[in-house]
């Protein structure tokens, strides 16, 4: 008796169950529209987002060593962009090198910065911006350079320009101490 009752349990329900089996909640035509923008989606978005991906890995050496005011940036950017036509076989040699300190240019040239490092700081000298404890070093800095040699002429001005602005605040603290 239990067996029968159970077999008529299961015919009811598979009776009730749908003569075609449907994998998907929606028509055929929604599922169409579906399958066209996942398709474009597929060839068209992917590959720039990809593209603009690779891009941005491929110049973050250059961007580190900009923000680091490596001396050698130009070169950096040189091989990033080879990098991008060699398929990034370079990008890593152009990472390390946007991470190195580069004692050897020091020894030769008197600093470890760009030139853009102090084009920049005497902008911020003029404006005020900067300490004197800064414009000292600065000062010292370009001096060293001077006394090897390495100094470029267009720094040459720069370095002009930040001997006269320490005179100037030092006139200007000997007024207000004095008086």
């Amino acid at each position: 008796m239990r067996r029968a009752i159970n077999t008529l349990l299961a015919v009811a329900v598979t009776s009730l169950w749908p003569l075609v089996a449907r994998a998907s909640l929606f028509g055929p035509e929604v599922e169409e529209s579906i399958a066209d923008v996942m398709g474009v989606a597929v060839l068209v978005i992917v590959p720039i987002i990809a593209i603009v991906l690779f891009w941005v890995v491929h110049v973050m050496p250059e961007k580190i060593a900009h923000k680091k005011h490596h001396p050698q940036k130009d070169a950096i950017h040189v091989l990033c962009l080879l990098s991008l036509f060699f398929g990034g076989l370079l990008w890593p040699i152009a990472w390390l090198w946007a991470y190195t300190k580069p004692t050897s240019y020091k020894m030769a040239y008197g600093t470890d910065k760009h030139d853009d490092y102090f084009r920049d700081h005497a902008d911020k000298v003029k404006a005020g911006e900067v300490t004197d404890d800064k414009l000292a070093q600065l000062s010292a800095e370009l001096d060293h350079m001077a006394a090897k040699g390495t100094l470029p002429t267009d720094l040459e001005s720069v370095r002009y320009e930040l001997a006269r602005l320490t005179e100037a605040r030092s006139a200007a603290a000997g007024l207000v101490a004095g008086g």
